[in-house]
């Protein structure tokens, strides 16, 4: 399988995850009004975005979001939605709406700056995706219900800030052991 392949389905499974732990609160340290386990886990589809626009350019990053975002939207509908609980379902809404619109803000921002030290494109793409994914998706998710979603809001983008900051470190390695083809245009993926 190569890269293409396993990126999709990486990001499917990350979605599919991510959609599924966004509704459990972490009960430590006080946390449960201010984080929930999803934060943990779904930064690394801009991760995943970032790796397959570095390696493939934007034309094949799309690819692997709608992919990704096919695989993952079905697995949450069939595994973590329970249709008869409404939270439930802005949840799988929420999810989608927001990684749509975040990832492919990811690859634009990133394909602008690809050219520039390093670690500006993933960075600054994974930010700015960061942001717009987390107050759709929150919004959507638990605006107008007893969740304390603006707090759990900024607990979740603190994170997703957090790990897009670690994650340039496995990022620059990956990068480095992937050829950049994004200028000899794939055309068959």
């Amino acid at each position: 399988m190569n890269l293409f392949y396993r990126l999709a389905a990486c990001m499917g499974f990350v979605v599919m995850a991510s959609n599924y732990l966004v509704q459990f609160p972490i009960n430590y340290l006080g946390l449960n009004e201010i984080l929930t386990y999803g934060a943990l886990s779904y930064p690394i589809t801009f991760f995943i975005t970032d790796l397959a626009n570095r390696a493939y350019g934007k034309i094949v990053a799309r690819k692997v979001v709608y992919i990704g975002f096919i695989i993952g939207i079905l697995l949450t509908l069939f595994i973590s939605t329970n249709f008869s609980d409404i939270i439930s379902v802005r949840i799988a809404i929420g999810s989608g709406v927001a990684f749509f619109i975040a990832q492919n803000l990811d690859v634009i921002v990133f394909d602008k700056l690809r050219k520039k030290v390093w670690f500006i494109a993933p960075l600054i793409s994974s930010v700015f995706g960061s942001i717009v994914d987390t107050f759709l998706f929150f919004s959507i998710a638990f605006s107008g219900t007893e969740v304390p979603w603006i707090t759990l809001a900024f607990g979740d983008l603190t994170v997703k800030l957090l790990i897009a900051l670690s994650m340039l470190i496995p990022f620059r390695y990956l990068s480095t052991n992937i050829r950049d083809i994004s200028d000899n245009g794939i055309k068959n993926i």
